[in-house]
């Protein structure tokens, strides 16, 4: 069964996996991770263009497919290990929440404790509203 995830992450932090082919989340934690499997779908949200004094943004700024596999360590700085997994990101437009907000469900209420939590699961119906704001080609 496909699960559908929004996890909360800084524009500066995505664009680093999104190049890399990996999605890290909560400072490199283990357990976030654990939690995807493959094929399931992940979109980053970004309140801030960098963590931990970025601009405000509040945008998705990346969609894709979990692959195959396991989460996995890597080295980021010397003696600095945080775990990764391996993502097929689709080119995808950056689109600010507020363009798609009356017409997610997760938004209605107080949705920011969810987003708090840094990784989320959504609808089938709110990630397709997403998505399709979001891709640009297939």
């Amino acid at each position: 069964m496909t699960h559908y995830w929004i996890s909360t992450v800084s524009r500066e932090h995505v664009m680093i996996g999104v190049a890399g082919g990996f999605a890290m989340m909560n400072h490199g934690k283990l357990a976030p991770l654990q939690r995807l499997g493959p094929g399931d779908w992940l979109i980053f949200y970004s309140p801030k263009t960098a963590y931990p004094d970025g601009q405000p943004l509040k945008a998705f700024t990346a969609l894709g497919q979990i692959r195959e596999g396991e989460p996995y360590q890597a080295e980021i700085r010397p003696g600095m290990m945080l775990y990764r997994r391996d993502v097929d990101w689709r080119k995808a437009a950056e689109t600010p929440i507020d363009q798609l907000k009356g017409r997610l469900e997760f938004t209605q209420g107080n949705w920011g404790m969810l987003a708090r939590r840094g990784l989320f699961e959504i609808t089938e119906a709110d990630f397709q509203t997403i998505r399709n704001a979001m891709l640009q080609e297939e």
